[in-house]
């Protein structure tokens, strides 16, 4: 398969995924509207908000490909590089928040609450993730720093 061709299956595959973000996102709207149940409706949001997240990703993955090359410098990432890594400190903070709360609630059948830290423990860890990999690009950028 050519480069051109794997460029066009990658921006069809991304756009049908938008497709279907959207329909994850009309649907979480009908639970979040036909419950009243405070955890139903706030699993139903954080579906929603992720799929449209994901949404705006898949756009700038298809995008970078029809329209405009995506770039980034070292300048980009000096600009807010302390930034980064203060907010990898908090990151650290809130995972250990978690763990903490978690373990505190280890054989109390608090299941709800249960269910509800570990939602916060895999997000953070997926906040943690992110900024890992941005590092990674950053170490691409500047391999002797």
């Amino acid at each position: 398969m050519s480069t051109k061709e794997i460029q066009e299956k990658l921006i069809a595959n991304m756009r049908r995924w938008q497709k279907i973000e959207d329909a994850a996102t009309s649907s979480t709207g009908q639970m979040i509207e036909k419950t009243d149940n405070p955890v139903l409706k706030l699993v139903m949001e954080i579906i929603q908000r992720d799929s449209q997240i994901h949404r705006r990703v898949q756009g700038l993955v298809a995008d970078s490909l029809e329209k405009s090359a995506i770039t980034m410098t070292p300048e980009d990432m000096a600009g807010i590089w302390d930034l980064v890594e203060k907010h990898i400190e908090i990151e650290k903070q809130t995972v250990e928040l978690a763990r903490s709360s978690l373990s505190a609630l280890k054989g109390r059948k608090m299941l709800i609450q249960e269910y509800l830290l570990n939602y916060l423990m895999e997000d953070e860890h997926k906040h943690e993730q992110l900024l890992e990999r941005l590092n990674a690009i950053k170490r691409g950028m500047y391999p002797y720093g």
